[in-house]
């Protein structure tokens, strides 16, 4: 795909223009398109965010709440851009069309980077759930390799093809819901409301405590952006993608609402805070034994490296189609045998085994937190170059693009995106930050040399 100019960014993309929008079979309905939405949101980190944020106390669920509502508010905003570029590609599309072809790969690159960084903490979230089955005995060696054991085993599946893929995703599909429904139904008839603990035991300030712990629950709202990723593959785009963007937040919320309130109330706080598997805890104090904790433990890890066996996919088909429009390096084009990327697997495993050796030396814990919150860094960049875009389009706009009605509207969702998306930024905290900056620049040099080379090569043409 040619990128647009700085002339050309002015106006909308045309589809027909868009090789990401040449004809296809649209085979996503409203009902399919929710169930991606939500599926994509329910991951494997819920398994170890209840322990990471239980040192700020009740006040982290009042972050869910918030943070319910920010997500709530991101899938107005990419159902109101679906709506102009009703395209594949999405948090690429939008920055690209509205500011050229440099915003549009800043969006892409910092994705790419939130999904191999995401690709990573899941591997160590498994740590904790396998320490329930082998005890490791906090030995940090034993840790890591068993955390690169759960990166490796499904970036080694991706490469039997993508049929295979599929087969996991279905099966840790259902696997990943058992615990998650058996503690936010049943276990909310064991609560104690003792074992909450204090509303605020961070020492900060209560908006402090806030936006810190929301910042690290972010990582269990990333996907709301999956339908208009798809918008290509979705019948009626222009509305399927932001109702069944609404629909799939919601649903995901109340599900991590209730089990997060029934996995606080189920496990007492002192303990909770040092817990490896929460949920494993939780169905033990249902029980009143450990062969609960045991099963939810064997369920969680085969749900966890099953999420893996899919994001290792995204994130090699992400640089796939940016490489194919001439935006990432040409090898990440390359398709295998059995369809997948080969490449792409190659560098996801990679990046990921160096960023678990470079921050496990404090522990599976702080690693899982440190990952997180850069993860959070680098998803909220795409949203704020997507705000911004729906921001510029409306600033831009004459009555026959916007409609009055709904501009003001329009406005709300797009600068509470903006802002919600921001304050998770300021919340990650500065190392998170620092780090996530130097991920983000380190594209930079790539998208020099690709536009270097694309220019030399046109230029005898």
């Amino acid at each position: 795909m040619t990128a647009p100019s700085s002339t050309e960014a002015a106006e909308p993309a045309e589809p027909e223009s868009d090789p990401a929008a040449a004809p296809r079979r649209r085979t996503f309905g409203l009902a399919a398109a929710t169930a991606l939405v939500m599926g994509n949101i329910i991951g494997g980190g819920i398994f170890a965010l209840p322990a990471t944020v239980a040192p700020y106390g009740g006040v982290s669920l009042l972050a869910f709440v918030v943070l319910s509502v920010g997500a709530v508010l991101l899938a107005l905003l990419f159902g109101k851009l679906a709506r102009r570029s009703p395209v594949t590609g999405g948090l690429y599309v939008y920055p690209r069309d509205a500011f050229g072809p440099f915003a549009g790969f800043l969006s892409a690159w910092s994705y790419w980077t939130m999904c191999w960084v995401s690709i990573a903490a899941l591997a160590v979230a498994v740590v904790g759930y396998v320490d329930v089955l082998i005890p490791l005995h906090g030995n940090h060696t034993l840790e890591g390799l068993v955390a690169l054991a759960a990166l490796w085993l499904p970036a080694a599946a991706n490469f039997a093809g993508t049929r295979w893929v599929g087969t996991v995703q279905v099966v840790s599909t259902v696997l990943k819901f058992v615990p998650l429904l058996l503690v936010a139904t049943i276990g909310l008839f064991f609560i104690d409301t003792d074992n909450f603990g204090p509303f605020n035991a961070s020492g900060d300030s209560v908006p402090g405590a806030l936006a810190a712990s929301a910042a690290l629950l972010l990582y269990s709202f990333l996907g709301v952006e999956s339908a208009a990723v798809s918008a290509g593959e979705v019948s009626d785009p222009e509305r399927t993608v932001g109702r069944a963007s609404v629909l799939g937040t919601l649903g995901s919320a109340l599900v991590y609402i209730l089990g997060i309130i029934a996995v606080f109330g189920l496990v007492p706080h002192d303990k909770l805070v040092d817990s490896g598997a929460p949920f494993a805890d939780a169905v033990n104090a249902i029980t009143g034994g450990t062969w609960g904790g045991t099963a939810i433990a064997l369920v969680a890890v085969a749900s966890i490296t099953g999420c893996l066996n899919g994001w290792i996919l995204l994130a090699a088909q992400m640089p796939y189609a940016a490489a194919r429009d001439g935006l990432f390096p040409a090898p990440f084009a390359r398709v295998g045998k059995g369809g997948v990327p080969g490449f792409g697997v190659w560098a996801v495993a990679v990046l990921g085994t160096l960023l678990i050796a470079l921050n496990y030396t404090a522990g599976p814990d702080t690693t899982f937190r440190v990952l997180v919150l850069i993860t959070t860094f680098t998803g909220c960049v795409p949203y704020l170059l997507s705000a911004a875009a729906q921001l510029y389009w409306l600033a831009k706009g004459t009555r026959e693009q916007v409609r009055p009605a709904g501009l003001v509207r329009d406005l709300i969702v797009a600068a509470l995106s903006f802002t919600f998306s921001f304050w998770l930024i300021a919340g990650a905290g500065y190392a998170a930050v620092y780090q996530g900056v130097l991920f983000l620049f380190a594209g930079i040099p790539v998208y020099v040399w690709l536009r270097g080379r694309g220019a030399t090569e046109e230029a005898p043409a």
